[in-house]
């Protein structure tokens, strides 16, 4: 299994939308980096939702359902979609603010790589995202 990170506009699909629908699937992805992220995913894998451009902060987890696709909103072969099922919503999100001050968390994609909508995470860094729900 292996862990991400998806960054999704809130006024485009939000968390709420996710958890409404029962799915979500990232389309719209422009960046070379993001589309082989989303080709690696498999059904099963554990994925982060994070709410970009407003809030800022990871929101739930979802797991991979559809592995990668033709993107609906192009023709262009080139880029590709996933399609998630939610999990469960954090019981606290927690914001990049709390993301950046924590130590093993200082390399990952969120705060090297800002623009970067889909990232990997090590298995660790999925896991102590998910448990600073509760500081």
């Amino acid at each position: 299994m292996k862990y991400w990170l998806v960054k999704f506009a809130p006024f485009r699909y939000s968390w709420k939308d996710c958890l409404r629908y029962g799915c979500f699937e990232i389309y719209g992805v422009r960046s070379p980096q993001a589309r082989n992220n989303l080709r690696e995913m498999r059904v099963g894998d554990l994925v982060l939702f994070y709410h970009s451009q407003m809030e800022k902060q990871v929101m739930g987890i979802m797991k991979v359902i559809n592995e990668a696709h033709q993107d609906p909103t192009t023709a262009d072969p080139r880029w590709l979609s996933v399609t998630f099922e939610p999990v469960r919503s954090l019981a606290n999100p927690v914001s990049l603010q709390r993301i950046r001050r924590t130590p093993e968390l200082c390399d990952i994609g969120l705060i090297r790589q800002q623009r970067l909508a889909v990232m990997p995470l090590s298995e660790k860094q999925f896991f102590t995202i998910v448990g600073m729900e509760n500081e």
